[in-house]
């Protein structure tokens, strides 16, 4: 029955599901080299991510240890949070450019 109708159709299908995962792997890749640096307080705080958001360091300004506590943990947490949504950017620019790479076969246009 491979050879019917729907052969063809399932060949392409296999063909896109490995170009897929091939390009995620690929982005997969980039992402866990990328670095970013989130920051609060201008700049007393920073904090560099990696695109797997994992933390690789921290730094704080040595004027904010006479400060609260509270306010260095608030200060830390922005910071983190600014990192995280700097990831999330890219991941979403990312996996955008990873989609529009992937040629879809014919009938596959998702209304296009």
């Amino acid at each position: 029955m491979a050879n019917g109708p729907f052969g063809d159709l399932f060949k392409q299908a296999r063909k896109v599901q490995e170009q897929v995962q091939d390009r995620m792997d690929k982005v997969q890749q980039e992402l866990s080299n990328l670095k970013v640096n989130g920051e609060s307080g201008a700049g007393l705080v920073t904090v560099l991510m990696n695109g797997r958001h994992d933390v690789n360091k921290v730094t704080i300004d040595p004027s904010l240890l006479t400060e609260d506590i509270t306010v260095l943990e608030d200060l830390i947490a922005a910071a983190v949070n600014d990192a995280v949504r700097k990831v999330e950017e890219e991941n979403k620019s990312s996996l955008a450019g990873m989609a529009s790479q992937v040629p879809m076969p014919d009938g596959f246009g998702f209304g296009k």
